[in-house]
């Protein structure tokens, strides 16, 4: 494949970051309708085309003779669990920390620089894997791309009502930054199958939680038909695109 696609693609999902506080309609409670489309697509991205595919990544770490991944033997599943709770811990702590110390000018910017350290590693795995994907081709790239652009604009909300004015002064540059900085690794390191099914394994974990967390809250308000509507959706384009 051409290097020009995967550059499009992540000055897009960059620009999502750079962009997201121009639309405003998603600040709306109830939830917006397109904050729940964006969270099912990138669900039904998880579920119809990474977990399958960790099978095969399963394998890669047998037979890839790397002595380090030799405790994920048969266990490349606990890396998505893994994932998952990392940043099921991540938001436990900074909700935790914003009910002890409120208003937000009085927490310092140690919760802010911890949140965004996370997801700017998160983002920059992203990045990478725009490059390296388990399954080549333009149809591949342009699955995973609008999946993650919806995840990333899923995130962008949310990182939004935490941090506020200091993620649109810092936070969304240094995620846009994040981003861009994993594609230029990717070319120049391939870390070959075994680990790329390995990073893919985290970022399932990751995109699974960084959605529920965002639709499950009573406060607000979510909507589960549009949920519906983007996970069954994607879900069929994902299959019918093969």
């Amino acid at each position: 494949m051409d290097e020009l696609s995967p550059f499009l693609a992540v000055i897009c999902l960059a620009l999502v970051h750079v962009l997201g506080a121009r639309l405003t309609f998603l600040e709306a409670i109830p939830r917006s309708y397109w904050l729940s489309i964006a969270g099912g697509t990138a669900v039904a991205y998880v579920f119809v085309h990474i977990l399958p595919d960790l099978s095969h990544s399963q394998a890669a770490v047998e037979d890839s003779g790397i002595v380090e991944l030799d405790f994920l033997e048969r266990h490349v599943y606990f890396v998505a669990l893994f994932g998952l709770a990392m940043f099921y811990g991540l938001e436990h702590w900074v909700q935790s920390t914003k009910r002890r110390t409120t208003p937000s000018s009085e927490r310092g910017d140690g919760v802010f620089w911890v949140h965004m350290g996370a997801f700017a590693i998160y983002n920059a795995l992203i990045g990478y894997l725009l490059l390296h994907r388990d399954v080549p081709g333009y149809s591949s790239l342009l699955a995973f791309s609008i999946a993650m652009a919806f995840h990333f604009l899923t995130n962008d909300h949310s990182l939004r009502k935490h941090h506020e004015h200091v993620y649109h002064d810092r936070g969304r540059w240094i995620l846009a930054a994040a981003v861009v900085t994993g594609w230029l690794v990717g070319l120049f390191v391939d870390a070959g199958d075994a680990v790329i099914g390995v990073l893919f394994a985290f970022i399932a974990g990751g995109i699974i939680l960084n959605v529920l967390k965002e639709e499950l809250p009573e406060d607000r308000e979510s909507r589960f038909l549009p949920f519906v509507l983007g996970a069954s959706g994607y879900a069929v384009l994902l299959f019918f695109a093969g």
